[in-house]
């Protein structure tokens, strides 16, 4: 059996959505003063490899307490594409695996940015008619490989309000999608149980059934 980890490390000063403070650990107590070690760990819950409740975008969505456990694992698929916008025709081609899996991954290659301004900018995303054609299977989840399921720069957040309204979780930042096959695994993804969390930091791995 073969675990992949599909989590960027998390660490002081790491990339995080602009306009978010990134993650400040602090080792505040040391074997050498204290004779154990503890970090002080101070960072918003959408730092690094994270999931999106449905809460995070709607206003009676559910939290990710609120969630099943069943919800965060399962059958995945890896998707991989080069286009800017991917669509709903592009999608089609893989009907028969979504209709028979829990989790799609959009491996999209951005990772090769992480670490720079360009991570941030002109990212692949979902067209809407494609985040409707994904929404009308019966999934746990979407995730992809770069800062988020929406355009740089959206207000309106329309992929985010699709999925998440169908019960869905999103997965953004994961890395190392290209040592994946394509199906035959199974995706985990767990998120801390923070009261009415509305989203957090994931160890999300993949294990290869196979």
């Amino acid at each position: 059996m073969e675990f992949i980890d599909l989590t960027h490390m998390m660490e002081t000063d790491m990339p995080v959505f602009p306009g978010i403070d990134p993650p400040v650990f602090t080792n505040d107590f040391t074997i050498e003063k204290h004779g154990f070690r503890e970090k002080n760990l101070n960072m918003y819950s959408h730092t690094g490899t994270h999931m999106d409740a449905p809460a995070h975008i709607l206003e009676n969505g559910l939290t990710l307490d609120e969630l099943s456990l069943s919800q965060f694992y399962g059958k995945g698929i890896v998707i991989k594409t080069t286009e800017p916008v991917i669509n709903a025709d592009f999608l089609r081609q893989f009907e028969k695996a979504l209709g028979s899996t829990d989790f799609i991954l959009l491996n999209t290659g951005w990772p090769k940015y992480w670490g720079t301004e360009s991570y941030f900018e002109n990212f692949p995303v979902l067209s809407t008619d494609a985040a409707e054609y994904i929404a009308s299977f019966s999934l746990k989840g979407f995730g992809v490989d770069a800062v988020s399921v929406d355009p740089a720069g959206s207000t309106e957040l329309p992929v985010h309000n699709i999925l998440l309204k169908e019960g869905m979780v999103i997965i953004e930042n994961l890395v190392n999608l290209e040592r994946l096959p394509d199906m035959d695994f199974t995706f985990l993804a767990f998120p801390l149980k923070i009261k009415q969390g509305d989203g957090s930091p994931v160890r999300a791995v993949a294990r290869i059934n196979t």
